[in-house]
């Protein structure tokens, strides 16, 4: 017994030492960002890479919001992702629910498709083709309609909804709700858990996003953040927006500017989070078991 429990201990000590690599291993790459955002211009030009910064300024900060460049696409960006992700839910559910009723014809054949669709793809030059032939390029549209739907989220989704009890929808029928009645009244506040995590990825997949950005919107003041930070990293000299609007006094190295920019592309998603953390452990593995 204490042979047991001493290897127990051994093994739970290894255990807790491995997970704190780990977490350090995500963690300090996020500090170092954010830390290297307060530097001070000076620290940056002297040795380069700053860890810890010494001195802490906000020089950064202040050449970023110098002009409403910044401000602008972070406006872009939480409509693209507040909106697209309505849109992908919307969408989704509204799929995958008639999808899960096996009485339902033709739902084999569908399915197929789906599953098609998550293996081939018609490729960039007829999507970005097909973009442009229906007015969608340089409007947010053309970053919402293409994506409105994920095959594998719809799959999941739809599993979820096969493993509801049938008692409940023929209760519903009883009472004289139709489908799109037990639809929004009845299964999605049941699902609550599966729609969080799925809003979580569809939300995370459209913050993140700057390659459809690139294909079908020229002009610069419809930009999501991604771009314009995708822009600030490839000019080695970090100039943003208008330079006749920024403040030339401010002089800053590349390294302290990406460094800002990029702080400020990710908090505020790294905020929502929290907020639906309490769903996404349960709702991630909802709908995986039964196919």
């Amino acid at each position: 017994m204490l042979g047991r429990n001493s290897g127990s201990r051994l093994f739970d000590s290894f255990n807790y030492a491995f997970l704190l690599l780990l977490g350090l291993l995500a963690v300090v790459p996020f500090l170092y960002m954010v830390l290297g955002s307060f530097a001070a211009p000076e620290e940056y030009a002297k040795q380069g890479i700053v860890l810890i910064p010494t001195q802490f300024s906000l020089s950064a900060y202040a050449y970023i919001f110098s002009t409403d460049t910044i401000v602008r696409s972070l406006v872009n960006t939480i409509i693209i992702t507040i909106s697209g992700t309505c849109i992908n839910i919307f969408f989704t559910a509204l799929m995958a629910y008639p999808l899960s009723r096996k009485e339902l014809l033709g739902r084999r054949p569908v399915m197929l498709m789906i599953i098609f669709s998550m293996l081939f793809s018609g490729g960039m030059i007829p999507t970005f083709l097909i973009v442009k032939a229906l007015g969608l390029t340089n409007t947010l549209w053309s970053l919402l309609i293409p994506g409105a739907i994920s095959a594998f989220n719809l799959i999941i989704l739809k599993n979820f909804f096969q493993q509801m009890p049938e008692g409940i929808e023929e209760s519903a029928k009883i009472d004289g709700c139709n489908d799109m009645m037990i639809l929004f009244r009845i299964i999605l506040p049941l699902s609550m858990p599966a729609i969080a995590t799925f809003s979580l990825f569809y939300a995370v997949g459209h913050w993140n996003s700057f390659f459809s950005a690139i294909l079908y919107i020229n002009d610069t003041t419809k930009w999501p953040i991604q771009v314009l930070l995708r822009q600030v990293v490839i000019m080695s000299e970090g100039g943003i927006g208008d330079s006749s609007q920024v403040n030339e006094a401010v002089a800053l190295p590349p390294q302290s500017l990406k460094m800002a920019v990029i702080t400020v592309s990710t908090l505020p998603i790294l905020i929502v989070y929290p907020f639906l953390q309490k769903h996404f452990a349960k709702g991630v593995l909802l709908g995986s078991v039964k196919g």
